[in-house]
């Protein structure tokens, strides 16, 4: 058969007919641009950064003496959806050495990122003690948002306003994964 003397739909039936005979893959990918009125588009959503939104802490419960558990909040104030990748980078305190570890049963889709419609608010629960080891004062929170890819950064550390004039956190830290229900994440460390 000579493929090249068709035309339109028959070169593309053709060419199905002979990847499928070929053992290649039909399938269309979504990955890729589409075209819309001639103009490409990207299908996929952007990551979450500094520049897209808003972020708070909040101690829980609230009535609490102590802020050893706090409820990160973001929130997007853009006008498109974005995308919260894996889990915060989260330090506490300007003398931080490493970041917080996360509780790695706390993700609640392995793999998959939460995707933040605009007004919509993701949560990631934080243990700032988990006993009394080495505990340290704490007069900031900072936190760095990953991107697509694992190691990757989306955008620059933001500076999470404090719940408290002083956190008192030490080696016992946990954080866990971006979800988009609160009492989802907090169920984490409630009880440590």
């Amino acid at each position: 058969m000579n493929v090249k003397s068709l035309t339109g739909r028959a070169a593309v039936a053709a060419g199905l007919v002979l990847a499928l005979g070929c053992g290649v893959s039909a399938q269309a990918s979504t990955a890729g641009p589409r075209t819309l009125g001639g103009k490409a588009r990207a299908t996929t959503v952007p990551a979450c950064s500094q520049k897209n939104l808003g972020v708070s802490a909040v101690k829980e419960p609230a009535d609490s003496k102590d802020a050893r558990h706090l409820l990160l909040i973001v929130q997007n104030a853009g006008d498109k959806k974005c995308n919260l990748y894996r889990y915060p980078l989260v330090r506490l305190g300007a003398d931080a050495r490493t970041t917080v570890p996360v509780i790695k049963d706390s993700d609640p889709d392995p793999g998959v990122p939460v995707t933040l419609a605009p007004g919509q608010e993701g949560y990631a629960a934080l243990l700032v003690s988990g006993g009394a080891r080495d505990e340290y004062p704490a007069k900031s929170i900072t936190l760095n948002l990953q991107g697509r890819q694992p190691g990757s950064g989306a955008g620059k550390a933001i500076d999470v306003p404090m719940p408290v004039k002083t956190l008192y956190a030490d080696d016992g830290q946990l954080v866990t994964y971006w979800t988009t229900a609160s009492g989802y994440a907090l169920d984490f460390i409630m009880s440590k």
